[in-house]
């Protein structure tokens, strides 16, 4: 007999800024989620710069995701992103990613971008479903592995395609983070 999975129930989670205490969940999720994770060390560097922001999402008093990103002139750049395994599928990532969405203006940024492995195939299906599109392949970029990546970039809406005739938005992702 072979049972169906069920569907996980969505979750609301509250994103903001992440702050050193957070670190040692931020880890946690980091070591379960990548074959070649960040050390303390890597987050603290990159943190430290002027342009990087770390947010987490947190459901209750538990961090279930966090994100990395450097602001740009004209985009923003996602350096990392995670979901604890056990909160995937419920949501989370969509509102992390929808977060970063909201940040994006069509006078200043215009647009987010992110690197990705290719063999992260699930990765991949997981931001082409968010509109996130391929628009490069880095050859051997990462040095752990040598594999290539894959630029992926989300571009906001123009005006005209991102308002319906009523003024009403029909960006997926707000239409989503709604439903």
């Amino acid at each position: 007999m072979s049972t169906v999975p069920t569907a996980k129930a969505q979750v609301r989670v509250h994103i903001r800024w992440m702050i050193r205490r957070d670190m040692p969940e931020v880890l946690a999720i980091e070591h379960a989620s990548y074959e070649f994770p960040w050390c303390e060390e890597e987050f603290l560097r990159v943190l430290r710069q002027r342009n990087c922001i770390g947010m987490v999402a947190e459901c209750g008093e538990r961090v279930v995701g966090f994100m990395i990103y450097e602001l740009h002139k004209t985009r923003l750049q996602v350096l990392n992103l995670a979901v604890s395994p056990e909160f995937r599928r419920m949501g989370v990532g969509r509102q992390m990613v929808a977060k970063l969405v909201g940040k994006l203006s069509s006078h200043r940024r215009t647009r987010i971008s992110m690197t990705i492995r290719e063999t992260n195939l699930s990765g991949q299906l997981y931001f082409r479903a968010l509109d996130f599109r391929a628009t490069e392949v880095l050859r051997e970029y990462y040095e752990d592995t040598g594999e290539d990546a894959y630029v992926l970039q989300y571009v906001l809406p123009t005006l005209s395609s991102a308002e319906s005739a009523d003024g009403t938005p029909v960006n997926r992702i707000a239409r989503q983070l709604e439903g």
